[in-house]
């Protein structure tokens, strides 16, 4: 679900680019900047990166009722999951393309200010599984700006760091059968 939920992102925010600036190949990527052996990505020159840099689990409440009566019996499941994903926009565009990098960088913070919400009713293509999408523009001290770029392997960028929130994991699965219990009249005596 969660390569789903930033695909989406990036499908939604290429389009909306290629139509404003009337672009014939798709600048926006889903990739690492860095490579695990720490050389630079080859697929992400000019390009709007978007990639993970975390995941945290909210802390929301429990729903009602994780029992479902089917005849005598309720059956049991486990409570869903729900995240929020922390996603990075990096504009890597350098030397000369520098005001390009600039340039979308803004475009993509203008797109989701106007575009925070993504549901079924928004983007039909949203998939079945993924209720809603929910974009916050995360802010970073300078000192843990430079602590995510020092753990994602590269040199700092334009970029932007939304926190997607929620991303839920429903396992859907029966987990116990348990007797349903009904109530009793009251005798009189």
């Amino acid at each position: 679900m969660i390569n789903l939920a930033i695909q989406l992102l990036a499908t939604q925010l290429n389009q909306h680019l290629r139509r404003v600036y009337d672009l014939t190949e798709d600048v926006v990527v889903v990739s690492n900047l860095v490579e695990v052996d720490g050389n630079p990505a080859t697929n992400v020159n000019n390009k709007l990166v978007i990639y993970l840099t975390n995941i945290q689990k909210e802390g929301v409440p429990a729903r009602q009722g994780n029992a479902q009566e089917i005849g005598q019996r309720a059956v049991q499941s486990q409570q869903p999951l729900h995240f929020n994903l922390f996603v990075m926009m990096t504009a890597n565009f350098t030397g000369n393309n520098y005001p390009e990098a600039l340039k979308f960088l803004s475009s993509t913070i203008s797109f989701f200010q106007r575009h925070p919400l993504f549901n079924h009713q928004t983007t039909p293509e949203l998939d079945q599984r993924i209720e809603k999408l929910i974009l916050d523009i995360e802010n970073l001290s300078m000192l843990d700006l430079s602590n995510l770029w020092g753990s994602v392997g590269g040199k700092y960028l334009p970029s932007i760091l939304y926190k997607v929130r929620m991303v839920t994991f429903d396992a859907e699965e029966i987990v116990g059968r348990v007797p349903v219990v009904t109530g009793t009249k009251p005798s009189i005596r």
